[in-house]
C-alpha cells in the first residue's frame, strides 16, 4: 500500500483541526455559556450556605427575561408591563412573597452574592489546568517573487499551582511550503514541558493563592450579608404593611371624628334659638372644618404611603391593592410580646449570631493576613526554572521525536531589593491599616453594645407608652361622653366637648402607633442580636428567635428606668453613685 505523502498528511491534520474546533465553537453558544455561568455560582451559594446555616436554600437571580437574548426585549415591553392593571387583596405573608419575587433592591441584593460567586469561580479556575489551541495561517512573496506558504499551530496545557509554581506542556508545529516548488515543503514540530518555581517572593500557599483565598473568604461574607439583608427585608416590608395598617385606622379615626363634629355643630345650631350661644356655634364651625381638613390629610397620607408600598413590593402603580385589617386585629389581640432578654445578655449572643459582627471579626483576620503577604514582598526574588525540549526527526517525520537530543535547562534567578521604596511603603502602608482595623474593630464592639443598650431602654418605654395610650383612650372616651350629656343636660360647655373629641382622637392613633412603634422595636432588636427567625410563619406574631428566650425571668427584662413594682425611679437614684 502506497503511503500519504507528508503533504497529505500535514493538510489532513489541520482540516480535521479546523473541523473540530469549528464544531466545539458552535456548540459553546452564548445560551450554553450563561447556563454553565449559573450552575458554577449557584453551586459556590450552595456550598457556602451548607457550611454556615447547615442547609442550602434554592437560591436563584433568574427573572422573567433571564434566558432571552437582549435585542429582543423591546422598550415597549417594559411600558406594558408597569401599565398593567388589576386588582389584589393582600395579607402580610401575601406582601413579603410577591417582594421576595418582583423587589428591585431585593434582585439586586441577590445579583450582588451571585456576582461575588462568580468572582470565586474564575479564581477557581485560575489554578486548574489551562488547555490552548492556536493557528495562523500566512503566504509572504519575497522581493524575487518567490511565494511560501506557512501554517503554524500550538497545542498546549498550563497549570498554575497553589506553591507559586507554573508548569507549561506544549507540542508546535509547523509546516512551510514554497507554492512555485510543490515538492519544496518542510514540516517540523517541537515538545517542550517548562516549570518555574518561586522560592522567596511570592513563593507559599498564602501567599500564591491569596486571590483565591480572598475570593472564598468573600463568598462567606457575601452569603452571611445576604441573609442579614433578607431579615432587614422582611421586615421592613412587615413594618411598612402595618405603618399602612396604622394610616388606614388614622382615616378611620379622623372620619369618626369629622362625623362627630357635624352632629356637635348640628346639635349646637338646633340651641342656638334658646341657649346656646353664638360663639360656640362658631367655634362649632371651624372645628367642623378642621377634622374634615384632617380627615382629607389622613386620607393622602394614606394614598401616598400606598403607592410607595407598591414600589417597594415591585408593582406597577396601576395595579389596585387591598390591605387586610384582621392583621392588625391579630396584632392587638396578640398585645405587647415581651423579648425575655437583658442587655448583657443579648450583647454576649450578637458576639454569636449576629452576622455582620461575625464578617468584622473574619475580616479582621484578612488585614492581618494582608500585613503577612506585604512583608513576604520585601523579600529577594529568587526563582527556580527547568525546561526540556525535544524536536522531531529529520525528513518531515514531524510525528517523531529525536528523544536522544533533548535540550534541558535548569537555573536559577535572583533579584535583590535594594531600595525598593515601593514595596517598604506597602508594608508600612499595611501595618498602618492592621493598627487602624483594631481600632474600627473596638469602636464597633462599643457602639453594638450602646446600640443594643439603647434598644432595650427603648423597647421599655415604648412598652410603657403602649399601656398609657390604652389607659388614655378608656379616659377620653370617658371624657366625650360626660361632655356630650352635659351639653345634653344644658350644664355643659362645648370648649369642653371639643377637648374631649381632640383627646380622643389623637389617644387613639397614639394607641395604634404605639403597638406598631413596639413591634419595629422589638423586630429591630432581633435583628440587631442577630437571632431573628424569619422563616416562622407569621413571625412578627411569635417570639421569632433562633434562640430559646422562654427561660429568661421577665423582671430581668425591665430597664433600670422602671422598677420590679411599675413605678419610675427617682432623680437622687438616677444619679447616685
Amino acid at each position: 500500500m502506497e503511503k500519504d505523502s507528508p503533504s497529505k498528511v500535514s493538510r489532513s491534520i489541520v482540516a480535521g483541526v479546523t473541523l473540530a474546533s469549528v464544531l466545539s465553537w458552535t456548540g459553546c453558544t452564548s445560551h450554553s455559556y450563561r447556563k454553565r455561568a449559573d450552575k458554577s455560582a449557584y453551586q459556590v451559594v450552595s456550598q457556602v450556605e451548607q457550611k454556615i446555616f447547615g442547609e442550602a436554600s434554592d437560591f436563584s437571580i433568574a427573572t422573567e427575561y433571564t434566558g432571552r437574548n437582549p435585542k429582543d426585549v423591546r422598550i415597549e415591553e417594559i411600558f406594558a408591563d408597569r401599565s398593567a392593571e388589576g386588582q389584589l387583596t393582600l395579607s402580610l405573608a401575601d406582601s413579603i412573597a410577591i417582594a421576595t419575587q418582583n423587589s428591585r433592591q431585593y434582585q439586586s441584593a441577590k445579583e450582588r452574592l451571585y456576582l461575588t460567586a462568580l468572582n470565586l469561580t474564575g479564581q477557581r479556575h485560575a489554578f486548574r489546568p489551562q488547555f490552548f489551541a492556536r493557528s495562523s495561517a500566512r503566504r509572504s512573496v519575497s522581493a524575487d517573487g518567490v511565494k511560501t506558504d506557512s501554517i503554524g499551530t500550538d497545542v498546549g496545557v498550563g497549570l498554575l499551582l497553589a506553591t507559586g509554581a507554573n508548569l507549561s506542556l506544549n507540542l508546535a508545529n509547523d509546516i512551510l511550503r514554497f507554492v512555485s516548488s510543490p515538492s519544496g515543503e518542510s514540516l517540523s514540530s517541537a515538545l517542550s514541558f517548562s516549570i518555574s518555581q518561586p522560592l522567596l517572593r511570592g513563593a507559599g500557599k498564602q501567599v500564591a493563592a491569596e486571590r483565591l483565598t480572598q475570593a472564598q473568604r468573600d463568598v462567606i461574607y457575601a452569603v452571611r450579608d445576604f441573609a442579614h439583608f433578607e431579615n432587614e427585608f422582611m421586615v421592613s416590608i412587615v413594618m411598612d404593611y402595618f405603618r399602612l395598617l396604622q394610616r388606614k385606622d388614622t382615616v378611620y379615626n379622623e372620619y369618626k371624628n369629622y362625623q362627630s363634629r357635624i352632629k356637635s355643630t348640628e346639635y349646637l345650631k338646633a340651641r342656638s334659638v334658646d341657649r346656646a350661644k353664638a360663639l360656640d356655634v362658631n367655634r362649632a364651625e371651624q372645628s367642623e372644618l378642621s377634622a374634615r381638613n384632617r380627615y382629607i390629610n389622613s386620607i393622602v397620607n394614606y394614598r401616598n404611603s400606598l403607592d410607595r408600598f407598591k414600589i417597594s413590593l415591585g408593582l406597577a402603580q396601576t395595579v389596585e391593592i387591598r390591605l387586610q385589617d384582621s392583621e392588625m386585629e391579630a396584632l392587638k389581640d396578640r398585645g405587647l410580646i415581651p423579648h425575655g432578654l437583658e442587655a448583657a445578655q443579648g450583647f454576649q449572643l450578637a458576639t454569636q449570631y449576629r452576622l455582620p459582627l461575625l464578617n468584622e471579626i473574619d475580616q479582621f483576620e484578612d488585614v492581618k493576613r494582608k500585613t503577612i503577604i506585604a512583608a513576604n514582598q520585601l523579600k529577594p526574588s529568587l526563582g527556580f526554572s527547568a525546561s526540556a525540549s525535544v524536536d522531531s526527526l529529520d525528513d518531515n517525520r514531524y510525528d517523531q521525536f529525536d528523544f536522544d537530543r533533548v535540550r534541558r535547562d535548569v537555573g536559577l534567578s535572583l533579584d535583590l531589593p535594594f531600595r525598593d521604596v515601593s514595596r517598604r511603603n506597602n508594608y508600612r502602608s499595611a501595618l498602618i491599616g492592621f493598627e487602624s482595623e483594631i481600632r474600627s474593630f473596638s469602636l464597633t464592639l462599643d457602639q453594638l453594645r450602646t446600640q443594643i443598650e439603647e434598644s432595650f431602654q427603648n423597647l421599655e418605654r415604648l412598652r410603657q407608652n403602649y399601656e398609657i395610650q390604652t389607659n388614655a383612650v378608656a379616659l377620653a372616651e370617658k371624657s366625650v361622653l360626660g361632655a356630650q350629656l352635659s351639653i345634653e343636660a344644658g350644664e355643659g360647655i362645648y370648649r369642653d366637648l371639643e377637648d374631649a373629641q381632640d383627646n380622643l382622637i389623637s389617644a387613639q392613633n397614639a394607641q395604634t402607633g404605639a403597638i406598631v412603634d413596639y413591634l419595629e422595636a422589638r423586630l429591630g432588636l432581633l435583628i440587631q442580636i442577630g437571632i431573628i427567625d424569619t422563616d416562622t410563619e407569621r413571625f412578627w406574631l411569635t417570639d421569632a428567635s433562633k434562640v430559646s428566650l422562654s427561660t429568661t425571668d421577665r423582671s430581668a427584662s425591665l430597664s433600670q428606668t422602671i422598677q420590679s413594682d411599675g413605678s419610675v425611679i427617682t432623680p437622687e437614684q438616677l444619679f447616685e453613685l
